[in-house]
């Protein structure tokens, strides 16, 4: 097994010596370490570590976050370990045991997939805020990006030497990278597996550089980017639905069928164009062709047209409304609802590569 090691660090504790020495024990010959711009008070830490021959110390001038890090690590293994089978990532705080960090490097050179180390986090010594923010994540990673994992927030990651390219091209520069890396997994069709491993919080987590508040809004910002896009084109489609409603019921009088069908298509036309182009470039950045692609958008927009003017049809004669505010609300709702069915299905079928 040929698995370098990273550890990106920022001012460690000497736990971090305890951790290299362990990861020594269990196997490991080569540990690549970032010195993400630490004080001035570790340098003794980092010479011991230059001083072990399993080591090599990265150094940013500044601190650069924890994202940058892990970037910086993976460019230097791409470059001076061209025959390895990828690398596993872990903290520096001891916080993952070494035998379990080799058993996931080891599962990750054996399936040629990535191996995420999960724990479990319903032990009454896990931190409040590493309880709260994994089962929060968790869902929206589930109900959003239809991922399923139990661990969203595990530095413990075996990654095969294919997969990092594109995750060294990838933004994020903090802790929102290592979410930004699931979600170009997901993007990019890259399976990975979970491995059990133990659950260790040291000093209730003390040492660790995560702001629950500040980091999770860079974290849920990155999630919630996939929303924007649609968020921007339903306030078009339903601005022109309203204002085509209105124009054309004099035209149409008691057809109120195709009145309602007419004000859906034209509005769905010209929000689809602008969600189409928004979300293949910014959203889901998709290198698929466009035509296969659009093709695609516009069979599911076709179908979703369909089932929001039967809706609106049906619930209108339902509460006996006519053109107006409520006919408007129950649309509100109604496409509410056909866009998760509809951002799945962009995510999984139309966009996927």
């Amino acid at each position: 097994m040929n698995v370098p090691v990273i550890i990106p660090t920022y001012d460690p504790s000497e736990r971090i010596l305890e951790v290299v020495e362990g990861l020594i024990a269990a196997g490991f010959r080569d540990i690549v370490i970032v010195n993400d711009g630490s004080r001035a008070e570790c340098a003794g830490i980092f010479a011991q570590l230059e001083g072990m021959p399993q080591c090599t110390v990265l150094r940013h001038e500044v601190n650069r976050g924890k994202g940058r890090g892990l970037k910086t690590a993976f460019s230097y293994v791409l470059e001076h370990f061209p025959d390895c089978d990828g690398v596993v990532t872990t903290d520096d705080d001891g916080q993952h045991d070494p035998e379990d960090i080799y058993r996931c490097a080891r599962k990750m050179s054996e399936c040629g997939r990535a191996v995420l180390g999960v724990r479990d986090f319903s032990g009454g010594d896990v931190p409040p805020k590493s309880r709260f923010g994994n089962n929060a994540t968790r869902i929206v990673f589930r109900l959003l990006c239809g991922i399923r994992i139990s661990d969203t927030q595990t530095g413990l990651r075996a990654l095969p030497r294919d997969y990092l390219p594109p995750l060294t091209a990838l933004g994020g520069e903090r802790f929102e990278y290592e979410t930004n890396m699931l979600l170009e997994m997901k993007r990019l069709a890259l399976p990975f597996e979970e491995l059990p491993i133990r659950t260790i919080y040291n000093d209730r987590n003390k040492g660790t550089h995560f702001h629950p508040f500040r980091d999770s809004i860079k974290i849920y910002a990155v999630i919630f980017r996939f929303m924007l896009s649609s968020g921007l084109c339903s306030l078009i489609d339903l601005g022109l639905f309203t204002l085509i409603n209105l124009l054309t019921a004099p035209l149409f009088g008691e057809n109120e069928s195709l009145r309602i069908l007419t004000a859906t298509a034209g509005a769905r036309i010209v929000s689809s164009l602008v969600n189409f182009t928004l979300n293949r470039r910014r959203v889901f950045r998709s290198g698929k062709s466009v035509k296969r692609s659009a093709l695609r958008y516009y069979i599911l927009a076709a179908a979703q047209l369909l089932v929001s003017a039967l809706c609106v049809r049906g619930l209108s004669a339902l509460f006996g409304t006519g053109a107006g505010i409520l006919q408007t609300i129950i649309k509100v709702v109604t496409d509410t609802v056909l866009f998760f069915v509809s951002f799945g299905i962009q995510r999984d079928w139309v966009y996927a590569d």
